[in-house]
């Protein structure tokens, strides 16, 4: 199984994992290569940039950018420089990070010019974060060399992107495929061969989840097509679910045998059978290929697609996890998160619980098909990784994490004494309590991402979102308050959206900046997709496709929109007060000042979210929800009458009547998070404080006492 290149720095993207794991649970040998990292490790070496510099084109070089020409003319210093600074952002040398800071250990180019800013930007980074970025700003520049003069198809995280987006015709990678092959394929084709030399597979399998994966993995098809004929290829991944499920080219059947959709452990196990030769080919699931020089798909099987309980744990075996570099890229909290360090990748459930925005893919099963595992399954493989991997960290990458399945894990973590850290992706439900954001922090997540999109309750409901901005904002205080980091995704250019919405949406991320309870966002220019309502039903939402269907690739779709604003006028602008309205400053400047079109005053009230945030909450627990403590240890002193409580920050003593306080002493014990017995519900505290001799718990639920324990560490959820 290959990961082709290119996709993050940080962490091994988990497809191939994932399928190792399963297969494990089946007895089926299979080995797994990141590709896309082997090479880089290959390209940013010593000998790498030696190789590299040796091939720049004196003629071109002549006519080349001053920065490239700069870059050049410092390659001695790249070449001495280069293995230290891998090593630093594998963390193999944290010491490296003072002489780096120095400024006189680099060489530095044109990515630096913006270092004065961002310094600012990050503020004040530890010594090790400042080195990182630096490291980080230096392997850029000698990318942006790489583009100008070596390849133009080069990108850290991508591969010849370009060239797989929107691709309706195979014309444009048939004939790339067909030209001298680059130095960077070049790199990546010498590491496949030795991994041939080492042992020939039965099948190969190609892992393609973005744009930017699909050419090297067709350079990799090819290759192994002309050197071992005999050697199945297969491939599948996010790539070919959203955009191949209507392709008819059978020149792309010249670099892979097979092409499957959706969820690939049944597809794998129906293909392993057909090449065995125990089932036809009509009996594959999901599969296309080619018969008599035409593309024929097929999904006869009788098999149903593997249960979440059934996929197995993800098997890193055969990735060398301490190889992958530790990279400050952006000054966005979340994607620096997202790329910063190594994290073990996980979903809590298949699929989205909600299932109804009409931007997304919602006809297609990695969205449609829900299916949640059980906490103590999802914690059992958390805890198998950790053994595996060495790290606690987890990246649960669901479409939208259901809160209640998030509220058992954080309970089955708290209760296995399990320490982990931990962030996802979510729906800004109002289930979203105060409560149960400090029980999953108390668990280990860290930040949440969630799609706030338009920032407009018109457009919301246009998309069938499920959410108010009220909703949102008093959801993100939560978080906020329980120590957890909130993302929200943006998007403007939706169907229909109106100048005026627009620009009253950025009103609302400005303000939820200014009211702290939004520390990270990124605005998306709206994408129609094919497989989304609006693309399925664009005159429903008042916009015209203008894209056919092509015989390669069939999901972007080009369109208008005929009752929206001019929606190519605001992307500049959004980004760049967003830059700054994540730092902090300019949340005062009139937003005419971002764009340099005239744009309509905002329609909302300057305090708006902070009114929605002023309003008290009006929530009484339910009988049924569940009474935890997460406080520490606490007594009850009787020769003083308080209680006596020890958290992890301080130390409380809080005054009590002598039977208020011994109930409560027992009922810490009895609600601890961390205990093994069944907890307590609300009805029986309330029943339990009656049964004590003690009465009116009313009131006494809503006095002085309760709201001190309930802000030390008292939930119910």
């Amino acid at each position: 199984m290959i990961t082709p290149p290119f996709t993050q720095l940080n962490t091994p993207y988990p497809a191939t994992a994932y399928i190792k794991g399963f297969l494990n649970t089946k007895g089926i040998p299979a080995g797994q290569i990141d590709l896309g990292m082997d090479t880089i490790l290959r390209l940013f070496s010593k000998q790498g940039l030696q190789d590299l510099f040796a091939r720049v084109d004196m003629e071109s070089l002549q006519s080349a950018s001053p920065n490239a020409q700069r870059i050049f003319t410092l390659k001695d210093s790249y070449i001495e420089t280069i293995d230290a600074v891998i090593s630093f952002l594998q963390d193999q040398d944290a010491t490296l990070a003072h002489f780096i800071c120095e400024r006189n250990f680099l060489p530095e180019a044109s990515k630096f010019d913006q270092l004065e800013d961002l310094d600012w930007a990050f503020g004040t980074m530890g010594i090790r974060d400042q080195a990182r970025h630096i490291a980080t700003l230096y392997l850029e520049d000698i990318a942006d060399f790489i583009i100008e003069l070596i390849d133009p198809h080069f990108g850290f995280s991508r591969y010849a992107e370009r060239l797989g987006m929107s691709a309706q015709t195979f014309d444009s990678l048939y004939a790339e495929l067909h030209s001298l092959t680059s130095y960077i394929s070049t790199i990546m084709l010498d590491i496949l061969r030795k991994q041939f030399l080492d042992a020939i597979p039965t099948l190969v399998c190609l892992s393609v989840p973005f744009p930017g994966n699909l050419f090297a993995a067709l350079k990799c098809g090819q290759w192994i097509k002309a050197h071992y004929p005999d050697v199945k290829i297969c491939m599948g991944g996010g790539y070919p679910n959203t955009e191949l499920r209507s392709i008819s080219d059978p020149r792309v059947f010249e670099f892979v045998d097979f092409i499957t959709l959706d969820d690939g452990e049944t597809p794998l196990i129906n293909l392993l059978s057909y090449l065995d030769g125990t089932i036809e080919a009509s009996m594959l699931k999901r599969t296309f290929t080619l018969e008599n020089d035409l593309v024929v798909y097929y999904n006869g099987s009788l098999y149903p697609d593997v249960k979440q309980e059934h996929v197995g744990t993800p098997d890193y075996t055969g990735l060398s996890l301490r190889s992958y570099l530790s990279v400050i890229q952006m000054t966005n909290p979340m994607h620096r998160l997202w790329s910063d360090g190594r994290w073990n990748k996980l979903t809590m459930a298949h699929g989205c619980y909600w299932g109804k925005c009409t931007f997304c893919d919602i006809s297609l099963s990695y969205i449609k098909d829900y299916e949640a595992s059980s906490a103590s399954l999802i914690v059992d493989r958390m805890e198998e990784l950790v053994d595996q991997t060495g790290e606690r960290g987890f990246h649960f990458v669901d479409e939208a994490a259901p809160p209640a399945l998030m509220k058992a894990v954080a309970l089955e973590i708290l209760k296995r004494r399990f320490v982990v850290s931990w962030w996802t992706n979510i729906r800004f439900e109002k289930s979203f309590t105060s409560d149960l954001c400090r029980l999953l922090a108390a668990s280990g997540c860290i930040a949440v991402s969630g799609g706030l999109e338009v920032a407009s309750d018109r457009l919301l409901k246009l998309i069938a979102k499920g959410v108010t901005i009220q909703q949102v904002s008093q959801v993100n205080q939560n978080f906020n308050q329980a120590g957890i980091m909130v993302h929200a995704y943006l998007m403007y250019g939706f169907p229909t959206q109106t100048d005026q919405e627009t620009v009253d949406s950025l009103e609302v991320v400005r303000q939820m900046f200014e009211q702290g309870v939004l520390q990270s966002a990124f605005w998306h220019r709206f994408a129609m997709t094919a497989h989304s309502p609006v693309g399925l039903q664009p005159h429903q939402f008042k916009v015209v496709n203008h894209t056919g269907l092509g015989t390669f690739a069939n999901n972007d779709l080009e369109h208008s929109d005929p009752t929206g604003a001019d929606h190519d006028l605001y992307g500049a602008g959004l980004k760049k007060s967003l830059y700054n309205f994540m730092h902090g400053v300019c949340l005062d400047y009139d937003l005419q000042e971002w764009f340099e079109h005239t744009i309509p005053a905002t329609s909302l009230p300057s305090d708006l979210i902070y009114r929605y945030l002023s309003k008290p909450s009006l929530t009484t627990p339910k009988p049924n929800q569940k009474v935890f403590w997460l406080g520490g240890p606490m007594i009850f002193n009787p020769e003083t009458n308080t209680l006596d409580i020890t958290t992890k920050k301080e130390t409380y003593r809080l005054p009590c009547l002598a039977l208020e306080g011994k109930w409560i002493e027992q009922l810490i014990i009895k609600t601890s998070a961390s205990s093994d017995s069944d907890h307590l519900l609300f009805k029986e505290m309330e029943q339990g404080f009656i049964d004590f001799g003690l009465s009116d718990f009313t009131l006494f639920w809503h006095g002085n006492l309760m709201e001190d324990l309930r802000g030390i560490g008292l939930v119910v959820v």
